[in-house]
């Protein structure tokens, strides 16, 4: 198959906006497919690596919440057909690494060598002057065309819309996993989840399907926490009009929680999550934080009152388990999906959907190609 030309969202440097460019993307080498994406979600990780808290160096095309359909494979590919519809996974998974065959893939050693690159260091992406641009977490999905690895995709079995399928490769499994795969959120617990973003609100529903009793959803935004009733929570605080959210959620929970949940990248919020458990309870955190951040904890907390501070990545995903799985649930009604996308957007309006990411409009904006 010759390259395609297809236009693309880019993030040229840290710090500016987004610009939409034609690019070319190369036919499919050994192990690897090209899909024709048809759906792609706005992720507040794509923001970060724009801004550059993510440091991939720039140029890079960003994407990595998507679904599409496989329109070449490349030499010695099994179990992938022109025509299959697929969705990304944007942690390379190899199977074969100690993370991998322990149950654990979303630790995989590949996915580090997969972070602006396919697995094998290069790309098949390139701008119209011909230089080369690197690609977001082994994906570089926000395009109408992109080649990936077929470690970085798992087919799609059901017969869900696409933009559904997009939002299960990224904010779902990483919102919804952190409940059930990390933390393992038992029956008739009592959870809080700090943001009621994109990821908090997967995992206000994750608490949900898990069967929490009670579900705290904190945020400063009340359209937010208003959006978080109908995943699920319980009650809503507004952090922004409390002087101590600790104190005023250990009142409201009668002792503070067993699980809480920092869906936010911030670690003065990892401090809140884990202040607001009760003896014995679990704090995870969920979202992607600076470099430079740091958290601290009373280390007495550990021993005496048998605390646990846990970090969840991808939701400590199983795509090719955990992709059904939550295709299932939400074909049996119990997933909410379509309620997730507040917006639409064509791939020119990018640049909207970026600016309307960075002020909080949307739940999530969702990118559809023609």
């Amino acid at each position: 198959m010759s390259p395609q030309k297809a236009k693309a969202v880019i993030a040229r440097e840290h710090g500016a906006p987004v610009v939409v460019e034609e690019i070319t993307v190369d036919a499919p080498k050994a192990g690897e497919i090209m899909m024709k994406v048809e759906a792609c979600g706005v992720c507040h990780s794509d923001l970060s690596a724009a801004k550059g808290v993510i440091p991939l160096p720039p140029p890079v095309v960003l994407g990595h919440e998507a679904a599409g359909t496989v329109v070449a494979v490349g030499e010695g590919v099994k179990g992938y057909a022109v025509g299959d519809r697929v969705m990304s996974s944007f942690v390379s998974m190899c199977g074969k690494c100690r993370y991998c065959m322990t149950g654990r893939p979303q630790l995989c050693d590949q996915a580090a060598k997969a972070t602006f690159t396919l697995p094998d260091g290069t790309v098949r992406t390139h701008d119209a002057a011909g230089k080369a641009l690197n690609i977001f977490s082994g994906c570089g999905v926000m395009a109408e065309y992109a080649t990936l690895h077929t470690d970085n995709i798992v087919k799609i079995e059901e017969d869900l819309s696409m933009e559904c399928c997009a939002l299960i490769s990224c904010g779902v499994m990483t919102g919804v996993g952190a409940v059930t795969n990390t933390a393992k959120l038992t029956a008739g617990s009592v959870a809080v989840v700090f943001g009621a973003g994109g990821v908090g609100l997967n995992a206000i529903q994750g608490c949900a399907i898990a069967g929490a009793a009670m579900i705290v959803a904190v945020d400063r935004s009340d359209s937010k926490l208003e959006m978080a009733k109908l995943f699920g929570a319980t009650h809503t605080v507004n952090a922004a009009n409390e002087e101590n959210i600790v104190k005023t959620i250990k009142k409201l929970t009668s002792g503070g929680a067993d699980y809480a949940f920092e869906c936010v990248g911030l670690g003065a919020v990892v401090e809140q999550a884990y202040g607001v458990l009760r003896k014995g309870g679990t704090a995870v955190a969920v979202g992607v934080a600076s470099v430079k951040d740091t958290t601290s904890l009373r280390t007495l907390t550990l021993s005496f009152e048998e605390k646990t501070l846990t970090g969840s990545y991808y939701g400590s995903a199983r795509p090719r388990e955990d992709f059904p799985r939550l295709m299932k649930l939400y074909k049996n009604g119990r997933l909410k999906l379509d309620e997730l996308i507040t917006h639409r957007y064509s791939i020119d309006e990018a640049p909207q959907a970026f600016a309307d990411l960075a002020e909080g409009r949307n739940a999530r904006g969702m990118i559809v190609f023609d």
